[in-house]
């Protein structure tokens, strides 16, 4: 069930993601070579219970970590370990964080020291996706002009676009109706309405699009081909006449 928010609701929204927000930034100050994944997810468990807040992911059926730290292959959900952060190496970081009884959801990739060019472009093509796809975006828009335009983006740089994640409302739920495809034919899908507050998230592949389970650990998301993925997200909120970045 699609979930509109008041203004009231809007502005609990507000707090958790800014939350989100400063605590990727966070990251992004500390984050290099050296450290663990385990390291960077004991860093935004201190920040986010630092704010009064609560790190969603933790526990959330049954996931053991406070985020999602995912290096170079992992696409997503990667949970952090005993893996050793390497000059070279991409890395995002995917949090939610839940305040009031609402939840903020955003993700980084960060360059870790002397990244190839050709990962840079990775990562910058990816984020670059996100804007994309709240070009024009507001109240009325069909939900796949999203998907589209994040397709159209990645493909025309020959990068391959995941299928088998999506992006999703979210709310008082970390994870809400509608799922948000990152492809899709333009002009399609139900028509998004004001109020809506979803999650646009960019999950790129330097080569196949095609991915599977790491290790059967019910979790970590890997490139079916062992090339590098990135993932860039935010929280949307859907208005009359465009959008509002929650997490930006």
């Amino acid at each position: 069930m699609i979930t509109i928010k008041s203004e009231e609701e809007i502005a609990l929204m507000r707090e958790s993601c800014r939350i989100a927000r400063d605590t990727l930034d966070y990251v992004g100050k500390n984050i290099r070579a050296g450290m663990t994944t385990k390291e960077v997810d004991e860093l935004v468990y201190k920040y986010i219970t630092s704010c009064g807040a609560v790190p969603s992911e933790l526990g959330y059926e049954g996931y053991p970590a406070s985020s999602c730290v995912s290096v170079n292959e992992v696409v997503v959900h990667g949970i952090p370990s005993d893996r050793v952060i390497l000059d070279g190496d991409i890395v995002s970081v995917d949090i939610v964080a839940e305040k009031n009884g609402f939840h903020g959801d955003a993700a980084r990739t960060y360059l870790i020291g002397n990244v190839s060019e050709e990962k840079r472009k990775l990562v910058k093509v990816t984020e670059e996706c996100f804007f994309k796809a709240i070009e024009g975006l507001q109240a009325g828009v069909p939900l796949y002009n999203i998907g589209n335009a994040v397709q159209t983006h990645a493909e025309a740089n020959g990068y391959g676009v995941v299928r088998a994640l999506t992006g999703h409302g979210i709310g008082r739920s970390m994870h809400e109706d509608p799922a948000v495809p990152n492809y899709g034919k333009r002009g399609t899908g139900m028509r998004l309405r004001a109020g809506m507050t979803i999650c646009i998230e960019p999950m790129i592949n330097m080569g196949t699009f095609k991915v599977c389970m790491k290790n059967s650990d019910g979790w970590t998301v890997v490139t079916a081909d062992g090339k590098p993925a990135a993932h860039y997200e935010n929280t949307v909120l859907i208005k009359e006449d465009g959008v509002e970045i929650l997490t930006l």
